[in-house]
């Protein structure tokens, strides 16, 4: 599959770097046509690999991973290009923390209570098919499961049925089992909502390496 990542963090290095030794065709994006992270990314991954601006990316990718910064995420996603994303699964793993005033972070109150990331950028890109994922973990965790002992949750939540199941068959590339599906695009509000308590929860634990577990 051909695969865009939005992002060169460690986020989308982690995600591009799984997927490409899965054997999928991955570009990664930036802003720049010629960014140092993406550059080293295909160095280091070869094969299928390519880098390029978030257009170039948006362009070429049958799925979309938006892996950048939820401060950033709607300037980097109108430089992908709306027609570039039009009628594809993109795949929303950012969170809207601020760290301006340092730890803990906050949300922005711009996308809190009354909305989310994940909706603001439905309404942005009414044409893509949002699903929020992958936002309540840690990256190493999001393509490596085991990492946490036992059984616990990935998230999933879109108004498009069809991408939902898209994203449910890619996490099971990663080894997630039965992920849980929230429902509609509203249902970021939640999974955002959750990421003050995981920075605090990290914290307390001195690890990333955990998860939740809805215990029925």
């Amino acid at each position: 599959m051909k695969i865009a990542i939005l992002g060169t963090g460690q986020v989308g290095q982690t995600i591009a770097t799984k997927l490409a030794a899965l054997g999928h065709e991955v570009k990664m994006g930036s802003r720049t046509a010629n960014n140092e992270k993406a550059n080293a990314f295909v160095a280091a991954n070869g094969g299928k690999t390519s880098q390029g601006t978030f257009a170039d990316a948006a362009a070429f990718g049958e799925v979309v991973f938006n892996c950048t910064s939820g401060g950033a995420s709607l300037d980097a996603l109108k430089m992908a290009g709306a027609e570039n994303l039009k009628d594809k699964t993109l795949i929303d793993l950012s969170n809207p923390l601020d760290f301006s005033k340092g730890m803990p972070p906050s949300l922005y109150p711009q996308y809190s209570n009354t909305t989310s990331l994940g909706e603001e950028i439905q309404k942005a890109f009414p044409d893509a098919k949002v699903v929020k994922a992958f936002n309540t973990m840690n990256c190493k965790l999001m393509v490596e499961p085991t990492l946490v002992p036992g059984e616990h949750d990935l998230f999933v939540g879109g108004n498009d049925a069809g991408a939902k199941e898209k994203v449910k068959e890619i996490a099971g590339w990663f080894g997630w089992k039965n992920p849980i599906d929230l429902g509609d695009i509203t249902s970021a509000r939640g999974t955002e909502m959750i990421l003050p308590l995981w920075v605090r929860m990290m914290g307390v634990n001195q690890s990333p390496n955990f998860n939740f577990k809805i215990v029925r």
